[in-house]
């Protein structure tokens, strides 16, 4: 089969919401439905003490919430599908914000009773200014909520998206009967069994005709007519180009833990939704038909598999056929690799791929080679563009509790380090060493992970500081001299670069004004 065939059959997307939405539960659906999953986790539930898929951490499945991304992929109707599903709460929206970087279109998920959350609305925003292509399911019909028309305006006025309804709910919580499909012209009826068969859905073009009384009532039939009509005279019809280019944004209506409203979702994103993009590197613009392998490193996991202490980069393929054992240029290292064992990726399930193509997904083994944002190539030079990082926020002492495994805090700390999350800084004074993060959720997450994956205990101890700032001079003198004067301020990062840890926002103007030959950045260049 050639790359252009490959590259049409394949479909790679995130999914991203506010915490509690039903994200990891409509990733769980959707693998059902793609035969990648027998039977799906109850995410939250102790009953069942089978866990989501997609959350393969420990810590993930103890807290009921992701708190990194899981990549996974299956097969439906001869199309290969890569679904990222990643954090939704604002403490990991770094590896969120990384992750949109590998996607082609995201599907975001709207509780119907909470309406648009906060940590939605920023994600979005990340999502449109790189106009991806959204499609919006409205969760939790099952539920008492917010009016369909309501939450319609709410989706447009705040998260600024252009929206055209291709499923519209029939009642909702005590009666909820089901949506009737507008893309399909279908009915599908709601049974709480956990499972939509083919029965529940009875094709439907015409909605004057009596019979849809005998189905759903009276009252709701009348109600669907006039919420039907309404919904052709205020939307615009939907128009796949205005999608693509992320201008419009169609909406389902479901229940995902019922498993009902998923199968419309995705059959109509097989459909519509993008095939791989082309990527902008500095360079040029890379395009996925291009004979030439070209990918980029976009996430890095440690201790995938506690067992065997593997750290695995995660690498998105953006043009040309990946091939197992064939030497490619690490471009930052500028030096050849070969890769004896790249992995896709069931959630936790690892199997070694011969071969991959643009849009895919590969896991690399990496013994500390790899930074986020690194390329890999058949020989030509790229740096792919759009990957962020950010300046941490928060800052704690870190020490170590057990001095018998002192050896095992230093690996554990520097593996964990190199997934991106946070950063760890050592003070010039005295040695001490800080880590920053974005939110602090994340302290939590790596004293955890430290000790189940590492046996190292280390506890924290307050630090007040307001920023950490990477520093660079052209004069080498004034760099000494403003190094020797602000000493108790200097440390550095895990890769020895000066970092300024001002104190305050009044310590860092100071320090500004008083070296203006200094630059201060509040990123550090990957």
């Amino acid at each position: 089969m050639d790359i252009q065939q490959e590259i049409n059959k394949r479909r790679t997307f995130g999914i991203v919401s506010h915490p509690d939405a039903g994200k990891t539960t409509l990733t769980e659906k959707l693998l059902l439905f793609g035969g990648a999953i027998q039977v799906a986790g109850a995410v939250k539930s102790n009953k069942i003490k089978k866990s989501a898929t997609s959350d393969f951490m420990d810590i993930e499945r103890q807290r009921g919430i992701s708190v990194a991304t899981s990549v996974m992929a299956f097969n439906y109707k001869g199309r290969k599908i890569n679904i990222l599903d990643t954090p939704g709460h604002k403490d990991f929206a770094e590896d969120t914000y990384r992750t949109l970087t590998a996607v082609d279109s995201v599907i975001v998920v709207i509780d119907v009773a909470k309406g648009v959350e906060e940590q939605t609305e920023k994600l979005v925003k990340v999502c449109r200014m790189r106009n991806t292509p959204i499609i919006v399911f409205i969760n939790k019909l099952d539920r008492e909520g917010l009016d369909g028309f309501d939450l319609l305006d709410e989706v447009e006025q705040k998260l600024g998206l252009t929206v055209t309804p291709l499923s519209w709910p029939i009642g909702m919580g005590q009666r909820f009967q089901g949506v009737y499909n507008l893309y399909e012209r279908k009915l599908n009826l709601f049974s709480a069994h956990g499972k939509q068969s083919e029965e529940d859905t009875i094709e439907f073009s015409d909605l004057s005709n009596p019979e849809l009384e005998k189905y759903i009532g009276d009252a709701p039939a009348a109600e669907l007519r006039e919420e039907t009509h309404m919904i052709e005279e205020v939307y615009p019809d939907f128009d796949k180009k205005d999608y693509l280019e992320g201008n419009l944004s169609p909406v389902f209506f479901g229940s995902a833990i019922n498993n009902f409203g998923v199968k419309e979702l995705l059959d109509c994103f097989i459909e519509i939704a993008p095939t791989p993009l082309p990527r902008v590197t500095e360079e040029r613009m890379v395009d996925p038909l291009e004979d030439q392998f070209s990918g980029f490193v976009f996430k890095i996991h440690a201790n995938m598999d506690p067992k065997h202490r593997d750290r695995i980069a995660f690498m998105r393929i953006c043009s040309g056929k990946f091939e197992r054992n064939t030497n490619y240029l690490h471009v930052r290292q500028n030096r050849k690799m070969k890769f004896p064992n790249p992995t896709a990726f069931m959630a936790a399930k690892k199997s070694v791929v011969d071969e991959a193509y643009p849009g895919d997904i590969v896991g690399l083994y990496d013994s500390g080679n790899f930074k986020i944002g690194d390329s890999v190539t058949e020989g030509e030079v790229l740096h792919f563009k759009g990957i962020p990082s950010f300046s941490p926020e928060q800052f704690r002492y870190v020490e170590n509790a057990d001095p018998m495994k002192a050896k095992q805090l230093a690996k554990g700390l520097e593996q964990l380090m190199d997934e991106g999350v946070a950063q760890l800084f050592t003070k010039d004074l005295d040695g001490r060493k800080i880590i920053g993060t974005v939110g602090a959720l994340q302290f939590d997450v790596i004293q955890y992970r430290l000790k189940h994956e590492y046996g190292a205990s280390c506890r924290y101890d307050p630090v007040n500081l307001h920023k950490a700032c990477w520093v660079t001079c052209d004069d080498s003198e004034k760099f000494k001299e403003f190094r020797n004067r602000r000493k108790r301020d200097m440390a550095v990062d895990k890769h020895g670069n000066p970092v300024f840890m001002a104190e305050s926002a009044w310590t860092l103007k100071m320090a500004q004004e008083n070296f203006p030959e200094v630059e201060f950045r509040f990123k550090s260049e990957k």
